[in-house]
């Protein structure tokens, strides 16, 4: 009886780890050396930039990232519930600032399951940062425009998207949440390759 149930319980662990192991593979990121076949640098920049719009495009980063004065929430980026406003500074309305609500980390619900998000900087992108509707090519156009990006050159842009606390919190962003594909360090040496190939953008 014992060895029919090591038995059963190694067939459902190997059934368990063959339905999770295509899960596993869709959170990885390609590393640069993926596309060191590309011998043209501005399909391979494109190639990596289409890499990096996994993260881009993501509910962690579009929720915060709007066209408009209001943030999304959760992974089917609803309108965020209570309704606030981004004001000038993008840290929310007096009386409804985002650090009402939103302490320095986050924290769990104590009533049940999920999480309230947290940062010290906890705020909305600029406006001329909206990614929400735009393809990753025009997200690519914005993210390398330093009339939109807040000033940053290239280079700024790599410690940016490899160092930024608040970019970070994507991959640790508490109960509840999707967190985004791989690792920042990940994202960041994509970047780096995306740059150092010419920054091209995807057609």
């Amino acid at each position: 009886m014992t060895s029919i149930l090591i038995r059963g319980g190694a067939a459902a662990a190997g059934l368990l780890a063959l339905l999770c192991a295509p899960l596993m593979a869709q959170e990885a990121l390609k590393a640069p050396d993926a596309f060191a076949s590309i011998t043209d640098d501005g399909a391979r920049a494109a190639a990596i930039f289409e890499e990096m719009g996994r993260v881009l495009t993501h509910p962690r980063c579009m929720n915060c990232h709007p066209r408009d004065d209001t943030p999304r929430q959760g992974d089917d980026m609803a309108v965020h519930s209570p309704p606030v406003m981004r004001t000038e500074d993008g840290f929310g309305a007096p009386g409804m600032r985002c650090n009402t609500c939103h302490g320095e980390e986050n924290v769990a619900f104590v009533n049940g399951p999920g999480s309230i998000p947290g940062n010290p900087a906890w705020h909305l992108a600029p406006i001329s940062m909206g990614w929400i509707g735009l393809s990753v090519a025009e997200i690519c156009a914005a993210i390398k425009d330093p009339e939109r990006n807040g000033g940053m050159s290239l280079d700024e842009l790599v410690t940016h998207n490899a160092e930024d606390e608040l970019v970070g919190w994507g991959w640790e962003p508490g109960a509840g949440r999707t967190p985004v594909p791989g690792t920042q360090a990940q994202f960041g040496a994509l970047t780096r390759a995306w740059v150092d190939a010419g920054a091209a953008c995807p057609q």
